[in-house]
């Protein structure tokens, strides 16, 4: 089946959710500063996360995390910031339509920075995807 893969559900579902994200966005910015809603946004992100790993029994005391971890999850989380910034302000600059298409380039980035720093090998099925991704994003992206 398709969706034997449980990742696979949770990456349509981030597929979803993302998509949404870019429509809300668009919606919940017309009259606030991209920056104080990317603020916001992320305080209820931050209560929402709390509320859910307090709920399902997940929480472990950060403390007794490596130093590895938090070095990783600190730049993980500085670039989701600076992500974030950037996308809150493109999406008040320009059409939703074509913001999310050029952000999906981060797809392209991942495959080359999969190779470089995880030393994985996609496959030429992969490489050809990842190329019709970046063509599709050009295609939506630059409209005429």
């Amino acid at each position: 089946m398709f969706f034997s893969n449980q990742w696979m559900v949770w990456a349509l579902l981030s597929a979803f959710f993302a998509a949404m994200t870019a429509i809300f966005a668009k919606i919940g910015i017309r009259n606030v500063d991209s920056d104080m809603a990317t603020l916001l946004r992320t305080a209820i992100i931050m209560l929402v996360l709390i509320a859910f790993v307090w709920r399902a029994g997940k929480w472990q005391n950060p403390l007794e995390l490596s130093a590895k971890t938090w070095i990783f999850l600190t730049l993980s989380g500085l670039a989701t910031g600076a992500s974030w910034v950037c996308y809150f302000r493109a999406l008040q600059a320009g059409p939703a339509s074509q913001v999310a298409p050029i952000d999906k380039l981060s797809l392209v980035l991942v495959g080359i920075f999969a190779v470089v720093f995880l030393d994985e090998r996609p496959g030429l099925r992969e490489w050809a995807g990842i190329a019709m991704v970046a063509g599709g994003v050009l295609l939506l992206a630059f409209k005429r």
